[in-house]
């Protein structure tokens, strides 16, 4: 199989930092050539980083001290604002930990992602964010559905470091074997189709999954596509996009131009 020609992926964002709009992207094709601009640089993680979260929850699946099944009940203070569902449901639910991962990763609900913060404990989320290579990325903070007030800390992704770790949950190297193939199944639950897989075809649509991440400024997504070669990693960061939407044409962009470099 060729070399991937790239050349598309970098006219997607020198296009998009035309309009004002800071990019970082890394690509890892099936062949293992690796793209990357700005690779190494911080960006808001957003939501991304419950990619990291939900690694340390199944690694902690293989060591036996945790289970999907474990139960938990919703009380008043668990309930987070931001992005979800639990929010808006009634005190005494109770759910599974299979239940808040699926709702973490889908939906990226918030109160689900802090109860699992809770469980599994910070701290051993950023052991395992370095144990995999995740040199400039971090768990800082819990979700807060909001910008982090100045001085705070805060959740910092690095789009090389988010390439790594969905490398190593296709590699089976994240965890077992079968803990992978659970959290890639959880990723291929993503209801936002906009970013990655916003150019795949409706008809035929090749497996993908992806985690989206939004905050004020801040547009991001990191997934995988199959292709006849192999699954393509992508991992897309955009700080100050002109809006929104743009922040999603512009990760559509990207993925369909690095799609097309291994196809």
């Amino acid at each position: 199989m060729p070399a991937p020609d790239w050349t598309g992926v970098t006219d997607a964002i020198a296009r998009a930092e035309r309009g004002g709009c800071v990019v970082g992207a890394a690509a890892i094709a099936p062949s293992g050539e690796r793209f990357s601009h700005n690779g190494d640089r911080r960006f808001l993680a957003a939501s991304t980083v419950k990619i990291a979260i939900m690694i340390e929850l199944f690694r902690q699946i293989d060591a036996g001290t945790q289970s999907l099944d474990r139960r938990h009940v919703l009380t008043p203070a668990d309930k987070s604002g931001g992005s979800g569902v639990i929010l808006h449901l009634h005190d005494g639910i109770e759910f599974s930990v299979g239940d808040l991962a699926y709702l973490m990763i889908s939906i990226s609900d918030n109160t689900a992602t802090n109860l699992l913060i809770d469980l599994v404990g910070m701290d051993r989320v950023n052991a395992t964010m370095r144990d995999l290579g995740m040199a400039n990325s971090m768990l800082g903070r819990r979700m807060l559905g909001r910008a982090v007030a100045p001085g705070g800390a805060e959740n910092w992704a690095a789009p090389d470091d988010y390439a790594v770790v969905m490398a190593a949950l296709l590699g089976n190297r994240a965890a077992s074997a079968s803990a992978c193939a659970q959290m890639l199944a959880l990723l291929e639950k993503q209801q936002n189709d906009r970013r990655i897989a916003r150019h795949l075809p409706r008809q035929d649509r090749p497996r993908w999954g992806s985690k989206t991440g939004s905050l004020t400024g801040a547009v991001n997504d990191v997934g995988f596509i199959d292709t006849p070669g192999g699954p393509l990693v992508i991992a897309v960061f955009c700080e100050q996009p002109p809006d929104p939407h743009a922040g999603e044409e512009i990760i559509g962009d990207i993925a369909r131009a690095a799609r097309a470099a291994v196809m």
